[in-house]
């Protein structure tokens, strides 16, 4: 995906969403995927996150790269 249409779909996609979200939010974006599943994307960095303590932080723009390249 090149910069151009990465801009195009974080104006698009998720628009509603701040723009770091965490895992609780996640899983409204994703409905059908189980907590145990999200935390797995993130550990496996399928989707990349920085924790912090004990919580995930989510750039939406990761959210959208693995939209992408599924």
């Amino acid at each position: 995906m090149n910069k151009e249409d990465e801009i195009r779909y974080y104006e698009i996609l998720l628009k509603d969403y701040p723009d770091i979200i965490k895992v609780n939010t996640l899983k409204q974006i994703l409905p059908k995927t189980g907590k145990n599943k999200i935390y797995k994307l993130l550990k496996d960095k399928e989707i990349h996150s920085r924790r912090i303590g004990r919580d995930y932080y989510i750039p939406k723009i990761s959210i959208i790269n693995y939209f992408m390249e599924k």
